[in-house]
């Protein structure tokens, strides 16, 4: 099958290599010329534009895959490419966006008389090896047609992938996936700091994440990685602890109170991701100010920089 990528960041680069090692035919384009170069060099075709990049696509109709920040990036890209669009042509949503901008886009897109697929995507950089887990959303008769591509990016044709439901529920679905993996990131992370914290036993807690991803309950492919990155840094010399977010926690612990459902492993996973940001927290000194005004208590003295 024929495909236009629009994003050639690392993952975008990868799921390019991964479908033209299946046989498919590709064309990228990426405002970064030396990533576009980089996806010729593995046999794709390149484009210097989007109306350039519709224009290489021969297969009708054509599908084109979008791998941009959520947001107004997406709704750009899709503005932009609209005007060189033939009837029937498929957008796909690969990125993170909001299942309500998704469901806005669709609707948008089908009033004009073209398709729309939302991809939830997980993977990552491991995605080219391993394949990737995709949530997809969308009428059936698109799915369908882009069907060769999600069977050669997912771990098997009938593994790792599946079509949820209408448009928007693939990005919901990856939604609250992400808000799970908070969860799991932040017990995983608060446990190894418990055991590095006890020093009598001088635990070596490479070793522990390597028993733990053999017959434990709480084996995983995070485990996995846990334990890659403790091999690699034991002591997480030279990381700050400071943790980003791509936005999705904050919408599945939005979402959870829509819906009256409590979350409140998610959500204090998300908050904990916000105070790894905060080097000079005001709350905690007024925290520390309120007990020496009632009960006297010593309040440490900040060092002087």
């Amino acid at each position: 099958m024929e495909l236009g990528m629009v994003g050639l960041g690392r993952m975008g680069a990868n799921m390019v290599e991964r479908l033209i090692r299946g046989g498919h035919r590709l064309v990228g384009y990426d405002r970064d010329a030396a990533a576009v170069g980089r996806v010729t060099a593995e046999g794709a075709g390149g484009a210097d534009s989007l109306a350039a990049l519709v224009a290489k696509l021969q297969q009708k109709p054509r599908a084109i895959w979008i791998m941009v920040p959520a947001g107004a990036p997406v709704d750009q890209t899709i503005a932009e490419l609209i005007p060189h669009l033939s009837k029937g042509d498929i957008l796909i949503d690969g990125g993170n966006s909001n299942y309500k901008d998704t469901q806005r886009r669709a609707a948008d897109v089908k009033a004009k008389g073209f398709q729309f697929v939302d991809v939830g995507t997980s993977g990552g950089i491991w995605g080219l090896k391993e394949g990737y887990s995709m949530m997809v959303g969308g009428d059936p008769s698109a799915v369908n047609q882009v069907r060769p591509l999600l069977e050669t990016l997912a771990p098997g044709k009938d593994l790792g992938w599946g079509h949820v439901g209408p448009s928007g529920s693939g990005h919901f679905v990856k939604m609250v996936h992400n808000g799970i993996e908070y969860g799991m990131m932040q017990a995983y992370a608060e446990g190894f700091a418990i055991l590095k914290r006890k020093k009598e036993f001088s635990l070596d807690l490479h070793q522990v994440s390597e028993i733990w991803r053999f017959g434990s309950v709480i084996r995983s492919w995070l485990l996995d990685l846990t334990a890659l990155a403790l091999k690699e840094n034991p002591d997480m010399q030279g990381i700050a602890p400071y943790v980003s977010d791509s936005g999705e926690g904050r919408w599945t612990v939005a979402e959870a109170v829509d819906l009256d459902v409590p979350a409140p492993v998610i959500t204090l996973s998300l908050l904990q991701r916000l105070t790894s940001r905060d080097s000079d927290s005001y709350s905690d000194k007024l925290l520390a100010a309120m007990r020496n005004q009632f009960g006297g208590h010593a309040i440490k003295s900040a060092a002087k920089k």
